[in-house]
């Protein structure tokens, strides 16, 4: 099992930046790719950014999002945070970090972010 905890959710105004933090534990062997995921309210979970174990990325092709998210690991091992620049009010949502072992995926219980206009 793999457990992960968000943090850094928050409210901020638009315009401006946050970074939320996601740490695994339990047994984090062979987690192949961890990333973020949110939920807008009244709307379906979406991607918003992945990285592999080896540093690849995948972002979301939603052009909401395009240029303004970055993914990365954190400095301690199993960590992954997600950068986020120019905030809009349609960020506001429940980010959640989800992490893949085995193919199989893990979620945390998600940080909320409000992004007031």
């Amino acid at each position: 099992q793999v457990q992960l905890v968000e943090s850094g959710g928050g409210l901020v105004q638009a315009g401006g930046s946050l970074r939320l933090s996601c740490g695994a534990s339990g047994n984090t062997n062979s987690i192949n790719v961890m990333g973020w995921y949110r939920q807008a309210p009244g709307k379906e979970r979406e991607l918003v950014a992945l990285i592999s174990s080896g540093g690849g990325t995948k972002y979301s092709e939603s052009e909401s999002m395009k240029g303004r998210f970055t993914i990365s690991r954190g400095n301690a091992e199993n960590t992954v945070d997600l950068q986020m620049t120019s905030m809009k009010p349609e960020d506001t949502a429940v980010y959640y970090c989800n992490a893949n072992q085995y193919g199989r995926d893990y979620w945390g219980l998600g940080t909320l972010v409000t992004v007031s206009s």
